[in-house]
């Protein structure tokens, strides 16, 4: 490491003011920056410093989704090579899943980083690292068959209308991967949903076997479609079941959530209290809800399916869009659970509702944390005033 740092400081004026490749200075940073801890200090003003930079927080979630994204490239393999008949191995299941996701990772990072390194250059400001976790959440929360040209547009929008025109990593209201999952489901709802997006078709470097019209439905969406409640099996908790590529495996996904929770980069809070919600409005509509499959379903299976766990770990916890006041992280973590539960009941066009519960919550955060903050400010007051009496 001494090594690349001493050859880094060698070339490091060729990008500065005056060197012949300034013009890539906010290229030059990003990558000096992701690779070292930056050793310039401030030199006015009272700064708040901490053991861990953006950089750093945003690799670590990366970092916490692997466990995720590794079981969901095995599950692509184990989907197909269940659905078509054939019989394979693990590593035979699982290299035709990395193959099958891995091209969608690449587009994601190489549309959305290659969009921010422009506007960076542009602004002549730094790279910004928000889109490090943005660019492997999108191919994780997507179907296998979704196609690389709409995932680049959908991708391209959402990282220039849901972030750049809020002033970038930090400034953005709505969280970015999940604009892009809005976006792919009301323009390409064909791609987002139904029977046949769910399980890849296409043969890959010969493994497996390629079938068109291949159609399997996730358990939500045979729930909303068949009339019958989906009967519990582990395969709902280990995650062999069909769903958007990363967010089967209820396991994987709380292997994740210990590291988010042991380093402290994610809320306890909030994600406590997207299950509590989803929990607690599941037993209202199975005790007074209509009867529906979705309605008499139990708490726990609505836990467990679809992208309840995945949004609840990865996404409400988000310390941009949701809410940072302690006790709104309470109030925004329920309120998400609640809606999500919502949604999938009475709205039997959209048998999955975390994405819409999120990005609705991402709206009212700051109000939430407004409301929690005049609300302390007249407890103190009421009190300030009984001390003066």
């Amino acid at each position: 490491m001494k090594a690349l740092r001493n050859y880094l400081d060698k070339i490091k004026p060729n990008f500065e003011e005056g060197g012949k490749f300034h013009a890539f200075q906010s290229v030059f940073d990003g990558f000096e920056t992701f690779l070292f801890v930056p050793n310039a200090t401030s030199k006015s003003g009272t700064h708040i410093h901490d053991s861990i930079d953006s950089k750093r927080i945003m690799s670590m979630v990366v970092i916490a989704l692997v466990p995720a994204l590794l079981f969901g490239m095995y599950n692509v393999g184990y989907q197909h090579f269940h659905a078509t008949g054939v019989a394979g191995g693990f590593w035979e299941m699982f290299i035709y899943g990395f193959l099958a996701v891995l091209p969608k990772i690449i587009v994601s990072y190489v549309v959305g980083l290659g969009i921010e390194f422009v506007v960076a250059q542009w602004k002549k400001e730094e790279i910004q690292e928000g889109f490090l976790v943005s660019g492997i959440l999108i191919p994780m929360i997507v179907p296998v068959d979704c196609p690389l040209w709409i995932l680049a547009v959908a991708t391209a929008f959402s990282v220039i209308f849901a972030k750049e025109v809020f002033g970038g990593t930090g400034m953005n209201v709505f969280n970015v991967a999940l604009i892009t999952r809005a976006f792919l489901f009301f323009a390409y709802p064909t791609k987002m949903s139904g029977d046949a997006v769910w399980v890849s078709d296409d043969s890959i470097l010969g493994l497996g076997q390629s079938v068109d019209g291949l159609t399997v439905a996730t358990p939500l969406g045979a729930a909303a479609t068949s009339g019958t409640v989906p009967e519990f099996s582990w395969d709902m908790v280990t995650g062999l079941i069909p769903g958007s590529i990363g967010e089967t495996s209820v396991i994987a996904i709380a292997l994740g959530a210990i590291l988010l929770l042991w380093t402290g980069i994610a809320s306890w809070k909030t994600m406590f209290s997207v299950f509590v919600g989803g929990a607690f409005m599941a037993w209202v509509f199975n005790a007074i809800g209509p009867d529906t499959p979705m309605a008499q379903m139990p708490w726990y299976e609505h836990l467990v399916l679809g992208g309840f766990c995945f949004g609840a770990v990865f996404m409400a916890t988000d310390p941009v869009t949701s809410a940072r006041t302690e006790t709104g992280k309470y109030i925004f973590g329920f309120l998400i659970g609640a809606m999500a539960i919502i949604i999938r009941v009475l709205n039997p066009g959209y048998p999955e509702g975390m994405m819409l519960a999120i990005l609705l919550m991402n709206i009212f955060a700051p109000l939430i944390d407004y409301c929690v903050v005049q609300g302390n400010i007249s407890r103190r007051e009421k009190r300030a005033i009984k001390s003066n009496n």
